[in-house]
């Protein structure tokens, strides 16, 4: 009997490379993330530490025009917190829309491994078959030649 070949071969070569390519988007597109999520707690520490810093130089004293300063600065840092929080959201997004890529591919992938499992199955049946029908022939043969010696 021939050797066995799955028809789909090469579709499950390509699968396999999307199924690569996807996992590789969706591990850049996570390590945007976070890579985002500590320019944002970055941006949180710096105003936490210039607000205690505002704090401190209001119990010692300062005046309005070093308040307004301060306060200016304090939501000049609000506005750059809110800015990458908005761009780790949108990076969550993408992030999100990878994964379910990958997800996609990984089934398509499976689906297309699972069938040539089933065809080499088969496969292996019917040379199984093959062979014990080849047996009984032989074996048949053998018994005719012995009862007709």
């Amino acid at each position: 009997m021939k050797k066995f070949r799955f028809s789909l071969d090469t579709v499950l070569a390509y699968k396999k490379q999307a199924l690569d390519a996807a996992k590789a988007e969706h591990g850049a597109a996570l390590a945007q993330v976070r890579e985002q999520e500590r320019v944002v707690d970055g941006e949180e520490q710096r105003y936490r530490d210039y607000n205690l810093e505002y704090r401190r130089r209001k119990e010692e004293g300062l005046t309005i025009g070093e308040a307004a300063v301060y306060q200016t600065g304090l939501r000049a840092q609000e506005m750059r917190i809110q800015r990458e929080q908005d761009r780790l959201e949108e990076l969550k997004k993408i992030e999100e829309e990878k994964r379910a890529q990958m997800i996609e591919a990984k089934k398509e992938t499976s689906s297309l491994e699972k069938l040539k499992e089933k065809k080499l199955d088969e496969y292996q049946k019917a040379v199984q078959k093959s062979e014990e029908a080849m047996i009984d022939e032989l074996v048949s043969r053998a018994r005719t030649s012995a009862a007709g010696a």
